[in-house]
């Protein structure tokens, strides 16, 4: 498991760097879990978590605070020596001299928060969680279509780019074109755009576009869940299309079953179009509803008349 680098951590939630250890680049977490030493600085080690982030709440910090120089220095000195991965403060509580110290004899990384220990945990545990969940990129376009979360996938040249252009002309909305980053949290699959190629879309003979410049700030979306996929094939006619709708075909994504549509692409299709009734035709079956079902029912009951 090759977890998050803590560098990224300290960045993207804003920690303070107090003192950073000359491995600090190549550190990972590989937990969500925090590790507040309360019995580690009373001299209890049996089962001490080590590998997790060590933080000091506002409990930890009063007790060191309260000791003696020397006991003081004698407590973390002991903690130090675990190898810990990092060691933060909350609060943003003061930061002992024998603290820097003792981090630079034993090359550990001192971080500094002004959340409260309740308030970060919540924080990291969140951001953690999604930053260690299983992940996939595919070739795909994912959009926003009447609020339900629209893989478009097919083969290179098909046309995705330029459906997903016209559906966000009438109102849809861009997470991400061309390479889609999909995360499982809590047995849903997240998409998201690489950060840098966000909110921008390639259309062949046009060039590289900017939605969010073109179109504004509502045609775009950081992330969105995928509910369905709509897959683009070019026309075959030797091939059966599904022309009923009655029961759905999945794709596997992570360990989880998607809808999936085939839509075959040839000159004078509406595919734009076929895909927004497809979305609204899905939405109907997820709220009970399917028309092919009603359509039966209805030639049953005019064959008993």
């Amino acid at each position: 498991m090759e977890g998050i680098k803590l560098k990224k951590i300290v960045e993207d939630l804003n920690l303070q760097k107090i003192f950073l250890a000359n491995n600090y680049e190549n550190v990972s977490i590989l937990t969500a879990n925090l590790n507040r030493p309360g019995l580690q600085l009373a001299g209890y080690y049996n089962k001490f978590d080590s590998d997790r982030l060590q933080i000091l709440g506002e409990q930890e910090w009063t007790y060191i605070d309260e000791m003696e120089l020397e006991k003081r220095y004698k407590s973390l000195k002991k903690l130090f020596e675990y190898n810990i991965p990092a060691l933060i403060f909350s609060g943003n509580n003061w930061i002992h001299d024998e603290v820097i110290e003792l981090a630079k004899i034993n090359n550990v990384s001192i971080l500094r928060t002004t959340d409260s220990f309740i308030k970060f945990a919540g924080r990291f545990q969140s951001y953690i969680e999604i930053e260690l969940a299983p992940t996939i990129r595919k070739h795909a376009v994912l959009l926003d279509v009447y609020g339900v979360g629209v893989l478009i996938t097919g083969k290179s040249g098909i046309g995705k780019s330029e459906t997903a252009l016209d559906l966000i002309s009438k109102g849809s909305k861009l997470i991400s074109d061309d390479s889609v980053i999909i995360k499982k949290i809590d047995d849903r699959l997240i998409g998201k755009s690489p950060s840098i190629t966000k909110h921008f879309m390639e259309i062949r003979g046009v060039g590289i576009i900017d939605i969010q410049r073109i179109f504004g700030i509502g045609y775009v979306m950081e992330s969105k869940e995928i509910e369905m996929i709509v897959n683009l094939e070019n026309w075959d006619d030797s091939k059966e299309y599904d022309r009923l709708g009655i029961d759905n075909n999945y794709e596997e994504i992570l360990g989880k079953k998607i809808p999936i549509f085939s839509i075959p692409v040839k000159p004078g299709r509406h595919i734009s179009l076929i895909v927004e009734v497809a979305t609204k035709n899905f939405k109907q079956k997820e709220m009970g509803y399917n028309p092919a079902y009603e359509l039966n029912k209805r030639i049953l009951q005019s064959s008993k008349k």
